[in-house]
């Protein structure tokens, strides 16, 4: 019995191919979602270093970012802007979706929180 075994079958081999292919297929989904994220943290981080003076201001800022960087995920109005101590604090919470297979979906939460007093959390 043992000189007869020579390694993986042919269907043991495409058994492991299919699931490594469904897993790299589904890291080039995600990908762009989080590539979206990273330029929605760099316009709130870029906003936050402007110091704007109001809430008004921190919108407005965010619009001109949001155009510039071609975000889609989420809208600039969105973005929660509070009053924190001396400045304010911009918070964007959302859920994006990239269709994986058929009726599969690939869902993501985003939550980020930065401060325009120079402080940053991450939640």
């Amino acid at each position: 019995m043992r000189s007869r075994q020579r390694g993986a079958t042919a269907l043991g081999m495409i058994t492991i191919l299919a699931i490594v292919g469904l897993g790299l297929y589904g890291v080039i989904r995600v990908v762009p979602l989080y590539l979206e994220y990273m330029a929605v943290v760099r316009a709130m981080e870029q906003t936050a270093q402007e110091g704007a003076a109001s809430p008004k201001d921190i919108r407005t800022a965010l619009g001109r970012r949001w155009s510039i960087e071609d975000i889609k995920s989420v809208d600039y109005k969105d973005i929660e802007v509070k009053r924190n101590g001396n400045g304010y604090s911009m918070r964007a919470w959302y859920r994006a979706e990239a269709p994986f297979i058929s009726n599969i979906s690939l869902v993501v939460d985003f939550d980020k929180t930065v401060s325009t007093g120079g402080a940053m959390a991450e939640t």
